[in-house]
């Protein structure tokens, strides 16, 4: 069963950074691509950013200039997220995912709190 696992969330303060990471584990076929969802109390699930397995990226308009989304190559199975000049608007619950021709997969979410 495909399992993901984030990690890198935290508190920081207004500006600062964190970079997270997720790795993906028993995936069975190529990897179309993998990506950032969010989402904070009250409010809907969001797409952050996402990679493809051409490298293709794509980011919110909120948090282009900011977030890079990078994998090490486009057979990885682990994808970061680093997060510059984090705002309050930031914070949430990021949650990984990875779409393969077998279907699209979640991970449990790492918590990002940004506050001064």
């Amino acid at each position: 069963q495909v399992q993901l696992t984030e990690s890198g969330g935290g508190l920081v303060h207004p500006g600062g950074s964190l970079r997270l990471s997720c790795t993906a584990s028993s995936i069975r076929g190529d990897i179309y691509a993998m990506g950032w969802f969010r989402q904070a109390p009250g409010k809907k699930r969001e797409l952050v950013a996402s990679i493809t397995s051409t490298g293709n990226t794509n980011y919110a308009d909120s948090v282009k200039g900011r977030f890079t989304i990078s994998r090490d190559s486009p057979e990885s199975t682990v994808v970061y997220l680093q997060m510059d000049m984090l705002e309050p608007e930031d914070t949430a619950t990021y949650l990984c995912t990875l779409s393969t021709h077998a279907g699209s997969y979640w991970g449990q979410g790492t918590q990002v709190t940004v506050s001064s």
